[in-house]
């Protein structure tokens, strides 16, 4: 997940300054998911309520961003460029967007107060391996809407970069 991270921040990185914090964000995100998986392989026991808090604070400030500012910028393009086929592909991948959102708010309710921490902890190992899978699918439907959006009205140097890059597929 993480290398897939760096890659999209390569490949999207410079379309614009929001895109970029918010694929910072994303990064940052998979870096206390890996540190939080870890502490719960080493010792599941001694993973505190911090821990997961963080990992918890920044999951829904990402998705948060994505909802509130991303999704929203790039229909906003769409429709300046008057891309009906970029409107319906952004339709379609905002509504599988929310079943990963779902899985998100479960586990941020799930571990909201220390007695539900103490009370779920032992289910966490499996609840990281749900995320990681929801999250998994969710950076590649991001990457897609915001590679066909950006694609379509990039300049034309870019425009072929990103055709050729669509014809190795």
């Amino acid at each position: 997940m993480l290398e897939d991270c760096k890659s999209a921040l390569e490949r999207w990185g410079g379309v614009h300054k929001l895109i970029d914090r918010w694929l910072d964000e994303r990064r940052e995100l998979l870096v206390h998911f890996v540190e939080l998986k870890e502490a719960c392989d080493a010792e599941l026991e001694a993973v505190s309520k911090a821990q997961i808090d963080r990992f918890s604070e920044l999951l829904m400030d990402y998705i948060s961003a994505g909802h509130f500012e991303i999704y929203p910028q790039l229909r906003e393009e769409a429709k300046a460029f008057d891309d009906e086929a970029a409107l319906t592909l952004a339709d379609r991948l905002l509504a599988r967007l929310e079943m990963s959102t779902e899985l998100v708010l479960s586990f941020d309710a799930e571990y909201e107060s220390p007695g539900r921490v103490r009370q779920h902890l032992g289910r966490l190992p499996a609840w990281l391996e749900r995320l990681a899978h929801g999250l998994t699918e969710r950076f590649a439907l991001e990457d897609q809407l915001i590679g066909r959006v950006h694609a379509a009205h990039a300049p034309d140097a870019a425009r072929q970069e990103a055709a050729a890059q669509q014809s190795r597929v």
